[in-house]
Order: structure tokens, then C-alpha cells, then sequence
């Protein structure tokens, strides 16, 4: 009993939280260990040695086909049960533009690892930094749970802010491709030999629309439907230019009709609406300043129309 109580003493009124953290982190290690140790199923082994031994002369793979053969043993924990959740996750993983097969388990992982990390950090500073003196029981529940919290939403505000980018940078390369594109067509070029070369001149400027026709000219050479591979592009960008673009082109190949003329057609309506998005900005901006310029320009000016004033009454006081 008075073990107990000088240890009471020692560590504080925080010191059995911080015994039983560092008691669940213990076990979450050992347990993690235990599955990394875990022998190999023969059968994935036979397999994993078949597909090595098929593969050996080959000296280029496709990018989407190698996975990460750590991560298989934890695939319960890093993926989500439900398949509609799964490839929700997964497209907009590839909307981030994350397209590897273990995107969404990377994605887990970085959400578990940063969890863990942060929940980590904060019983340190507050245990045993010093950080919780003078704090109250619900301050420090905070501050010590509050950096696992941020670590475990950070990569998901980390995978939004891309998709925010990379589909504002697809809207604003899109009407430069769509005139490329015609050029091309018109050129007398057919539309696969127009989406390698769009491809290849917008890798400089627009990494990300590149990078979505590539994909596109690659699966078109796989020998995938023409329609559902224009298709898949409209859902991995999520632009709504896109699946209007790849609506007219299925439109135009299902009645046969010019794709030159619908190129035209749509490109100078891509156009016009660039300059529309210009000139809304161009209006936002003044509303925008507003405040900045009351900030700026009010205070100073009052300063100087009211300080005299002051002054002079200050004076008259006394």
C-alpha cells in the first residue's frame, strides 16, 4: 500500500493514465510484431515464386501492377470492408492523383501511423516534459489527445487540398488541350495519335491533364472500348469540362458524326467560358479588397483628420 501510494505521489495525478498508455502502446507494438513475424501462407509463397520466376524476363512493368507485399498481411485493417467504400477511397485517391493499387492502404496506414504518432508526442510533453503543470484534468485530456486527433485527419485534409488543385489546374490546361486537340484532328491525325501528342506537349505546363491522356492513349493501345476509357477519364478527373468533353466525343462516334466539327464547336465554347471565369474573378477582386483597404486606408486617414482634434482639446483640459 505504500509502494502504491509513493508511487501515486511520484508520477502525479496523470501518472496511471500515462502507465496505462504507455501499457496499450506496449501492446499494440507486440501485437504489431507478432504479425510481421507471422510465417508466409505456402500457398502465397508458391505464388509469390511462380509470378517472380514469370516475370524475370521482362524489363519493364506497368506501374499499377506491382504492389506492396508488406502491406498484404495488414489489408484487413488498411482496407475497408465494404467495397463501395473501398473504391469511393480509391477514386478519390486517383483524383488526388495517387493511382498505385495500394493507395488506399498507404492512405490507412498514414492516417494510423500519424495517429499514433501525435497521441505519442502529446503524453510526452504532458507526462513527462513538464507540459501539464498547472492544468486542469480536461486541459490535459486535450493537449493529450488533441496531436493524435490531428495526425489521424491530417492526410485526409492532405488528399483533399490535392484534389482542390488538381482539378483546378485540369480546368484551367483543359481549353488549351481541347485547341490542341483540333489542331491535330484537323492536321489529319486520328484521335489516339491526338491524345499522345496532347499528352506529350502539356507534360511542361499541365503535369496533371497530361497524365489523365496518357492514361487514356495507354488503355486505348491495351485495346479497352474507346467509350469506356473516355468514360473512366470524365470519372478520375472530376471536372465537369471533362465528362461534358468525353460526353460529346461518345456522342459523336455513336452517330457518326465529325469529331473536327465537335471539336470546334466545343473548344470555342471552352474558350468563351475562360473568359467568363476571368472576368468573374475581375469582379470578386474589388469586394475582395474592400476589406483590405478599410484596414489600410481608414485607420490612418482618421488618425490624421482626428489626432489635431484631440490634441487640441487635451491641450484645453489642462
Amino acid at each position: 500500500m505504500n509502494f502504491l501510494n509513493s508511487l501515486d505521489t511520484a508520477l502525479g495525478p496523470m501518472g496511471w493514465i500515462a502507465i496505462l498508455g504507455a501499457l496499450g502502446l506496449t501492446m499494440v507494438g507486440a501485437t504489431l510484431v507478432m504479425i510481421l513475424r507471422q510465417p508466409e501462407d505456402p500457398l502465397a509463397k508458391l505464388k509469390r515464386s511462380q509470378t517472380e520466376a514469370a516475370d524475370a524476363g521482362k524489363q519493364q512493368r506497368l506501374r499499377q501492377s506491382d504492389r506492396n507485399e508488406k502491406l498484404q498481411k495488414f489489408a484487413k485493417f488498411l482496407e475497408p470492408e465494404d467495397v463501395e467504400e473501398l473504391s469511393a477511397k480509391a477514386l478519390l485517391l486517383r483524383q488526388a492523383g495517387y493511382s498505385s493499387r495500394d493507395a488506399v492502404r498507404f492512405f490507412h496506414f498514414a492516417q494510423m501511423a500519424l495517429g499514433i504518432a501525435g497521441l505519442v508526442i502529446g503524453t510526452v510533453y504532458i507526462n513527462f516534459l513538464g507540459g501539464g503543470e498547472g492544468m486542469t484534468t480536461n486541459k490535459m485530456m486535450l493537449y493529450t489527445v488533441g496531436p493524435g486527433g490531428i495526425g489521424y485527419f491530417l492526410p485526409r485534409y492532405w488528399v483533399t487540398r490535392r484534389v482542390a488543385e488538381r482539378k483546378e489546374e485540369i480546368t484551367r490546361g483543359f481549353p488549351d488541350a481541347l485547341d490542341m486537340m483540333l489542331v491535330c484532328v484537323e492536321a489529319g491525325q486520328s484521335l489516339d495519335q491526338c491524345i499522345v501528342r496532347v499528352a506529350r506537349e502539356l507534360r511542361a505546363s499541365y503535369p496533371a491533364l497530361a497524365e489523365e491522356f496518357e492514361i487514356v492513349a495507354y488503355e486505348m493501345k491495351a485495346g479497352k472500348d474507346k467509350v469506356s476509357v473516355l468514360n473512366a477519364m470524365g470519372e478520375r478527373c472530376g471536372v465537369q469540362d471533362v465528362s461534358s468533353f468525353v460526353t460529346v466525343l461518345v456522342q459523336s462516334a455513336a452517330f457518326g458524326t465529325s469529331i473536327a466539327d465537335a471539336l470546334r464547336v466545343y473548344a470555342a465554347e471552352m474558350r468563351d467560358k475562360r473568359v467568363m471565369r476571368a472576368e468573374e474573378a475581375a469582379n470578386k477582386l474589388p469586394t475582395k479588397m474592400t476589406l483590405a483597404t478599410m484596414m489600410l486606408t481608414v485607420p490612418p486617414l482618421l488618425i490624421i483628420l482626428v489626432a489635431p482634434s484631440v490634441m487640441n482639446i487635451t491641450k484645453l483640459g489642462q
